[in-house]
C-alpha cells in the first residue's frame, strides 16, 4: 500500500486544481489531521528535491504545480487559447498587413482594445506609437507566422490548387 503523502501527491496530480484539506481527506478516505501531517511531509519532500514541481498552499487549497521558475517554458510549450473576437481582430491586422489602432477600432469596435492588449501580451502583435498621430501602428509578429505556420501556406495552397486542376482534366 502507498504512503499517505504519495496518495495525496497522486490526488493533487490527477485533480489538477487546488483542493482543501477536507476534499483531500474525503478522496483519501482518512482523517483531516492525518492529511495535514501528510501534506506537511509532502511539501517538505518537494522543498528538498531538485524537481520542477512543488506542492503549495493557495487561497483555494493545496496544489501540485510547476515551479514559478519554469513560467517561460510554460509559455513556449502551451498553446494559447484565443477567443473568437481576438482571432477576428488578429485576422483583421494580418489581412491589412498592418493597421492603425484607430482604423482597427472602426472596423472591429471598442472590444478590439482588449483584444489588442491580449494579442500583444501573447506576442502575436507588435504595437508602436506613431509619430504623426496619437494612434498606434499594429502589425503581426514572427510568432504569429510561426504559430499559424504561414510560411508553409503558399506551398500548401499551390499543392491544393494543382491537385484541383488535375482533377478537372
Amino acid at each position: 500500500m502507498f504512503s499517505l503523502p504519495s496518495q495525496i501527491e497522486a490526488i493533487l496530480y490527477l485533480k489538477g486544481q487546488p483542493l482543501s484539506i477536507s476534499e483531500i481527506a474525503e478522496i483519501a478516505k482518512c482523517d483531516r489531521g492525518l492529511v495535514k501531517e501528510a501534506l506537511i511531509e509532502l511539501m517538505s519532500e518537494y522543498a528538498h528535491r531538485h524537481t520542477a514541481l512543488e506542492v503549495i498552499e493557495t487561497e483555494k487549497g493545496y496544489s501540485l504545480q510547476l515551479k514559478e521558475t519554469f513560467a517561460d517554458l510554460i509559455e513556449s510549450l502551451i498553446q494559447p487559447e484565443l477567443g473568437v473576437g481576438s482571432l477576428r481582430t488578429l485576422a483583421a491586422i494580418a489581412l491589412k498587413g498592418g493597421i492603425t489602432q484607430s482604423e482597427l477600432i472602426d472596423i472591429r469596435g471598442s472590444g478590439a482594445y482588449h483584444h489588442v492588449q491580449e494579442l500583444v501580451a501573447l506576442g502575436f502583435v507588435r504595437k508602436r506609437r506613431q509619430r504623426e498621430s496619437r494612434s498606434y501602428w499594429l502589425q503581426v509578429t514572427d510568432k504569429f507566422h510561426q504559430y499559424f505556420q504561414l510560411d508553409q501556406l503558399p506551398q500548401q495552397l499551390s499543392l491544393n490548387l494543382n491537385s484541383l486542376s488535375h482533377q478537372e482534366e
